[in-house]
C-alpha cells in the first residue's frame, strides 16, 4: 500500500456538542472552513475532538458525516485508539467499513502497558483492517511512552504508516527517525511543527489548524519545499497563540477561541469546563496579536 496518508497540515477538528448531542450543522461549516483554507487532511474524533467522552454510535456517526462532507477531497483520518485493544479493533473495522483514509490510534491510556503490550496491541489492531494506521504517542495523557526501539519493531508492519509525536522530546524524535527511515512522523506538537518537519517530518496533526488552517498549511508546505526561513519566521510568530491555546486542557482553550472567531465550536463535556478568565484574557490577546478577527 501506499505508505503516506497525507503530507502538511492535518487539523485534529474539535467536535460542536450541544446539550442532546452533535450539532450537525455546525460541524458541517467546520469542516468547511478547513477545505476552503488548504487543510490538508481531517483528523476526527481525536483528543482534540473530545472522543473520550462519546459513545461508540456518534462517535462513528461523526465519523460517517465528515467522510461524506469531505467527498474525498482531502483524506479523512478517524481516531479510534482505546485503553482496550479489542475496542480499537472494532472501531477501527467499523470505520474501514464507511471509507476512512486512515485511522490514529493512541496508546493505551489509564491502564498503560509495557512496550512488549504496546507492540502486540498495535500488531492486533494492524492484522485487523488492510486501512493505514498512525500510531500517537502523548505520554503526557497516556502516562506510558512508546520508544523508539518499539517504534522501529512496530514500523516493519506494512500497514503501519505513521507516528503523531508528542513526547515533546526532541532526541526521542531525532532517534525514531534514525531507526526509522521509512517512517511518516508528524508532529503532535504545534510548537514544534518547524524542528521535527526540518528533520524530515511529513507534517503536523494540528490544533493550530483549527483556528489558523491556512496558516499552518502554509508553514508545512513552505517546510516541504525547503524554504525553512520564511517557515521559521511563521513558526516563531504563532509561538504566542500556540502558548494560549494550551493555557489549559485542549480542547478546552481552542473551542473557546473557535467561539470568539464567531463558529459554534459547541460545548465542552464534563469533565472539561470553561476557561478561567485570566487564561480567557491571555488567549484573546494571543488571538488578537496573531491577527486573527474575533467577532
Amino acid at each position: 500500500m501506499s505508505k503516506t496518508i497525507f503530507t502538511g497540515s492535518g487539523v485534529a477538528l474539535v467536535t460542536p456538542f450541544t446539550n442532546e448531542g452533535v450539532n450537525y450543522d455546525a460541524l458541517g461549516k467546520l469542516i468547511d472552513f478547513q477545505l476552503e483554507n488548504s487543510t490538508d487532511a481531517i483528523i476526527i474524533c481525536g483528543t482534540t475532538g473530545e472522543n473520550a467522552t462519546m459513545p461508540d454510535d456518534e462517535h462513528l456517526e461523526v465519523v460517517r458525516y465528515t467522510i461524506d462532507r469531505v467527498n474525498k477531497r482531502i483524506p479523512v483520518i478517524a481516531g479510534t485508539g482505546s485503553n482496550y485493544t479489542e475496542h480499537a479493533i472494532d472501531m477501527t473495522r467499523e470505520v474501514e467499513k464507511m471509507g476512512a483514509d486512515g485511522v490514529l490510534c493512541v496508546t493505551p491510556y489509564y491502564n498503560k502497558t509495557t512496550q512488549k503490550g504496546l507492540i502486540a496491541s498495535y500488531t492486533a489492531i494492524a492484522e485487523s483492517t488492510s486501512l493505514p494506521v498512525i500510531m500517537y504517542n502523548v505520554p503526557s495523557r497516556t502516562g506510558v511512552n512508546m520508544l523508539p526501539e518499539t517504534v522501529k519493531v512496530l514500523s516493519e508492519i506494512d500497514n503501519i504508516v505513521g507516528l503523531k509525536e508528542a513526547s515533546g522530546n526532541m532526541s526521542q524524535v531525532l532517534k525514531i527517525m534514525s531507526l526509522c527511515p521509512e517512517l511518516d512522523i508528524y508532529s503532535g506538537e504545534d510548537a514544534l511543527i518547524a524542528p521535527i518537519m526540518m528533520m524530515g517530518g511529513k507534517g503536523v496533526i494540528s490544533v493550530l489548524a483549527n483556528v489558523a488552517p491556512k496558516e499552518t498549511h502554509l508553514m508545512t508546505e513552505k517546510l516541504l519545499k525547503g524554504e525553512f526561513e520564511e517557515a521559521k519566521k511563521m513558526q516563531l510568530d504563532a509561538l504566542e497563540l500556540v502558548d494560549a491555546l494550551f493555557c489549559e486542557v485542549n480542547p478546552i482553550p481552542v473551542k473557546t477561541a473557535m467561539r470568539l472567531m464567531g463558529f459554534d465550536a459547541g460545548q465542552l463535556r464534563l469533565p472539561l469546563v470553561e476557561m478561567d478568565e485570566k487564561n480567557l484574557q491571555k488567549l484573546v490577546a494571543a488571538m488578537t496579536n496573531y491577527g486573527i478577527k474575533l467577532k
